[in-house]
């Protein structure tokens, strides 16, 4: 059938690109021509159809195959896999049975390596060696099983660790100054407690691992201990230690100094203190005034002519009034000893003034400190203590300042009022004398 319709295909389309034939015979012989080229081009067509079939079978039949091949190889596979699976379960109770304790090993390992790791970062050894702690952050950090040797660097560092605390060590570091600048020098390192350089104490900054020169430091006593530490080569030397490795050294940097409590103190502390100052002046100079006046008294004593001091004008008051009676010599001696007194007590009423006022100008800088306190609680609230502490130091330095001021100025007070009153004894002792020796004159006239 589809044979008959190409060929009427061929013959309705023919003469359209055919020559048109001249005859029948003509027309029949072309007919006959082209129906024999349909044929060899169907025979070639077929052909082709068949080698393609042909191929595609032969496709199909290896396909075959190799699916059959490969189901083949998955069934192993799959039973290989079962197999696996049963092994590997047997070997996690083996290894579950064998393992025992080290099942917390890994737990154990961090904790130990956490705590190492602290040590090491704050220890001053490792400002020296910096990067001996890289083995603690991996296993601080890892959820696994630590392996031989890793246990073993572990081990080696904290022993190395308590090996270098009994040693003192100098080595080349960069130290950051108190001006801030970097630069490298000698540090001597006494086991992990202190490190100093040129004298200097220094302290280890953890995040940084570098050694920071404080802008305080001890006294120079210490100082001078660290630099004979530092200049010598062997033997034993005695030396402060920081058993909290550079915290004491903090404080002490934080801690201030006379000038700074009396400026926390404000102005009330500066009037205790020039208060202060002018007690003491009056009270050396009525001091140096009665000693001399007291040495003087002394040798008036012992002499019968009368000099310039006190008890010499008040013989001379004697000396003056021979025909008196005793009556009116008592008078004269009382007066003159009268105006003898404001000499020899000049000072006191003020220096007992300033002693009496300096405790209660210290109360008043002690109100208004807390007066300001509470101003700083009603502003910014209790959350920071360094808020209050400025109300709060001032608070206490103005009370301290007041009794430091007063109570040397009230034993002054003692002491040089002691000193008055025994010249003010003495020179009542002797106006007596003269007013009885007066009186024996008197009455052995009378008898005369």
């Amino acid at each position: 059938m589809d044979r008959l319709i190409l060929i009427s295909l061929i013959l309705f389309l023919s003469p359209a690109f055919a020559e048109e034939p001249q005859s029948l015979q003509a027309l029949l012989e072309q007919v006959k021509k082209e129906r024999g080229q349909e044929k060899e081009e169907i025979a070639k067509r077929e052909l082709k159809f068949k080698n393609a079939r042909n191929k595609q079978k032969n496709l199909l039949d290896k396909a075959l195959k190799d699916l059959e091949k490969e189901e083949k190889r998955s069934e192993s596979l799959r039973k290989s896999y079962d197999s696996y699976e049963l092994e590997i379960s047997r070997q996690d109770n083996i290894l579950k049975e064998r393992m025992g304790s080290l099942g917390e090993l890994d737990g154990i390992v961090r904790q130990i390596a956490g705590d190492l790791d602290s040590i090491i970062d704050s220890s001053l050894v490792s400002s020296q060696n910096p990067d001996r702690g890289t083995i603690l952050d991996v296993l601080s950090s890892r959820k696994e099983l630590p392996s031989l040797q890793e246990l073993e660097d572990l081990w080696l560092l904290a022993m190395d660790e308590m090996v270098e605390s009994g040693k003192v060590v100098k080595f080349k570091g960069k130290i950051v100054t108190a001006a801030g600048n970097e630069i490298e020098q000698d540090v001597t390192r006494i086991g992990v407690f202190n490190a100093v350089s040129a004298g200097r104490f220094l302290r280890s900054l953890p995040e940084t691992g570098k050694l920071i020169e404080p802008g305080k430091q001890p006294g120079k006593h210490f100082q001078d201990l660290a630099l004979a530490l530092e200049t010598s080569n062997s033997g034993v030397y005695a030396f402060p230690i920081d058993p909290t490795k550079g915290s004491m050294l903090a404080l002490l940097v934080q801690a201030p100094d006379i000038k700074e409590r009396i400026e926390q103190g404000g102005i009330i502390g500066y009037i205790i203190i020039f208060i202060g100052l002018v007690g003491v002046f009056i009270a050396i100079e009525r001091f140096i005034v009665l000693l001399i006046t007291g040495r003087k008294v002394q040798k008036q004593l012992q002499s019968k002519k009368p000099g310039d001091n006190p008890l010499g004008r008040i013989m001379q008051v004697y000396d003056n009034n021979p025909d008196v009676d005793t009556e009116t010599l008592s008078l004269k001696l009382d007066e003159a000893i009268l105006k003898e007194m404001p000499k020899v007590q000049r000072g006191l009423g003020t220096l007992a003034l300033l002693a009496a006022v300096s405790p209660l100008l210290g109360l008043l800088g002690t109100v208004t400190g807390i007066i300001e306190t509470f101003q700083s609680i009603t502003l910014f609230g209790t959350g920071d203590p360094r808020v209050m502490s400025g109300g709060i130091s001032q608070a206490l330095v103005t009370t301290v300042m007041g009794l430091l001021v007063a109570i040397p100025l009230l034993l002054f007070h003692s002491l040089l009022s002691s000193r008055s009153n025994k010249l003010v004894q003495i020179l009542d002792e002797k106006s007596t004398a003269f007013v009885a020796l007066l009186a024996e004159i008197n009455r052995l006239k009378n008898n005369v």
